[in-house]
């Protein structure tokens, strides 16, 4: 059963959830054990910064069924690693099938490595870099209804870190990507009301300890 006017949708289990996960067993479980709980751990948010970008004009369902084979490529997304990638391993890249095969893409990855490897250098990690861009509590939606969500594809906070991240020469890292990957790393908790994940969210996120 689906509710359209608050997009929810009702599950097997009869729990509502966010509707954009369209009932599909692996998009499900994604919507509820990875969206939107707060991550800290670098290397992690590499890999949703990178998968975001390579997300770019295609829909995230292809990026997260390709998951398994872009980490396999790119060295789990270890950064330290990545960043010595060669022109090789971008042929290699190329011709893997697993993966989006787009070689600005590909080498966008390995350059936003080196660039975060001297994030790293500067604030101590890159999740305290990242961090620093959670929009104060007080400028979100008082209520996450389905026609408000429809209209968060950017923010304040996603247009700052994009302009500041291209300034220090990462790219694929607009305005939309970075709001996709706020949402998608827990720095906002955009399930919807009603969702039966938003709570339990919403309370990790009141726990959670902001890497400093």
């Amino acid at each position: 059963m689906t509710d359209e006017n608050l997009g929810l949708l009702e599950g097997p289990d009869g729990k509502f959830r966010c509707g954009w996960h369209g009932g599909l067993d692996d998009y499900r479980q994604y919507h509820d054990d990875e969206w939107g709980w707060p991550v800290a751990g670098d290397i992690r948010l590499f890999e949703k910064i990178c998968l975001e970008g390579f997300q770019a004009g295609l829909s995230w369902l292809t990026i997260l069924r390709k998951r398994d084979a872009f980490r396999e490529a790119f060295a789990q997304f270890n950064f330290d690693v990545v960043a010595d990638f060669n022109e090789a391993d971008v042929e290699r890249c190329l011709l893997d099938k697993g993966i989006v095969r787009h070689r600005k893409k590909i080498e966008s990855v390995i350059n936003n490595a080196a660039r975060a490897i001297e994030l790293r250098s500067e604030f101590g990690s890159l999740a305290a870099y990242i961090w620093r861009y959670e929009p104060k509590p007080e400028t979100r939606p008082a209520l996450l209804d389905n026609a408000t969500v429809r209209t968060l594809v950017t923010s304040p906070e996603s247009i700052a870190m994009s302009k500041d991240l291209k300034k220090r020469g990462w790219s694929f890292v607009g305005p939309t990507t970075l709001y996709a990957f706020m949402q998608s790393m827990g720095m906002v908790n955009d399930h919807l009301e009603g969702c039966c994940c938003r709570a339990a969210i919403e309370k990790a996120r009141n726990e959670f300890s902001r890497p400093k």
